[in-house]
């Protein structure tokens, strides 16, 4: 209901999304599972404006906090009592990070995605993910003036830097 006091909604078709009514899975545009857990929400196309709440929007910030933390536990269903696969879980959260990549160019197909979610490739395409943003943390680690610097030290670079810097 939260969701829906930010969004304006000029056609009415968020009118059965009513706080008294218990089962949100009868609600329009509201995916559940079979076991009347809500796990999507269908807003496109509907001529509904507004933000989205920012518990909502950050859940993709939380979960990968959650995971680089190793907290995954933190997810699953108090009712598990621990009887789950802790590396079937870590793969379970792997792919909808890939998926949520800033970048849609960074994100796998969803041909790709079948495949992980059936064992083939996740290891290898996480992997290439973590040392990418490896590789895009430490460039922006640096400021301009510190890559300079480094420059200055060795003094073949800075040949080569001039040379790259002179006339074309």
């Amino acid at each position: 209901i939260w969701i829906r006091g930010n969004l304006d909604d000029p056609h009415g078709v968020l009118d059965n999304w009513d706080s008294n009514v218990v089962d949100p899975c009868s609600w329009t545009m509201v995916t559940c599972s079979v076991d009347s857990l809500v796990i999507g929400l269908r807003l496109n196309n509907n001529s509904l404006t507004g933000t989205i709440p920012s518990p909502l929007a950050n859940m993709t910030k939380l979960v990968k906090k959650i995971h680089q933390e190793k907290k995954l536990d933190m997810l699953v269903d108090k009712d598990l009592k621990n009887n789950y696969d802790r590396i079937e879980l870590e793969e379970m959260v792997q792919v909808p990070l890939l998926c949520t990549q800033n970048l849609p160019s960074h994100r796998p197909k969803m041909s790709e995605v079948v495949w992980m979610l059936e064992g083939d490739g996740l290891a290898e395409k996480w992997e290439a993910t973590q040392r990418a943003e490896a590789i895009r943390y430490r460039a922006n680690e640096f400021s301009s003036s510190e890559r300079y610097s480094d420059l200055t030290d060795d003094s073949s670079l800075l040949v080569q830097a001039m040379e790259l810097s002179g006339p074309r």
